[in-house]
């Protein structure tokens, strides 16, 4: 008789075990950590590939899209380079926002997203770019093909988020965004992550 249990045995890490997506670098996949519903900062974990508390949001501040990650991707040395200002790459995976039409309110699960641009973040002298994406078929932002096509308030929340949401009051403020790039830029910072954690499995 088969084991009912036999295909539940393991669960892909979705840093290692997911694929990068359809067509990268335009088309990834998101692991999504966050939503626009949540107050804790959710991280998945390096080891188990399940998700953990990173730390509840200090402040009233909410991420405007869906926010996690690209799944084989690594900011290291080639994405350092391509932030004016880095030290060195944050050593975790590409984040990646992906802006949705309808509200998605469910973490760790794959969206299938549509590279647009992305901002230059640069936190405590590491590269931390934060690509943005839209989710593919969206039938509001479906068409969306640089982040020049996104209404200007949506980035203004997406620039505002990441400039805010490690700021202690009365503390320096310990990212800057350096800036906001298109599509072919994006690109670039994807393909260097990609390459990076290639090169992160070559050294482990």
């Amino acid at each position: 008789m088969n084991d009912p249990l036999r295909f539940h045995e393991w669960r892909p890490h979705p840093w290692h075990g997911l694929p990068v997506g359809r067509e990268p670098p335009h088309a990834l996949n998101a692991y999504v950590e966050i939503t626009p519903f949540d107050l804790i900062k959710y991280e998945v974990d390096k080891e188990s590939g399940y998700l953990r508390v990173d730390r509840p949001q200090r402040g009233s501040n909410q991420a405007p899209t869906l926010y996690g990650f690209v799944p084989r991707t690594y900011c290291g040395e080639r994405v350092r380079l391509l932030c004016p200002g880095a030290e060195l790459g944050d050593g975790d995976p590409l984040d990646i926002c992906v802006v949705s039409e309808r509200p998605i309110d469910h973490s760790e699960i794959i969206v299938p997203a549509r590279v647009v641009g992305g901002l230059q973040v640069l936190d405590r002298g590491e590269a931390d770019d934060k690509i943005i994406a839209i989710l593919e078929n969206d039938l509001i932002y479906g068409a969306s093909r640089d982040v020049a096509d996104l209404p200007e308030i949506l980035v203004e929340r997406l620039r505002h988020y990441f400039s805010t949401y490690k700021l202690i009051p009365g503390g320096d403020p310990q990212i800057v965004i350096q800036a906001t790039y298109g599509c072919d830029h994006a690109v670039a910072v994807v393909e260097a992550a990609m390459a990076d954690y290639e090169t992160l499995l070559a050294g482990s």
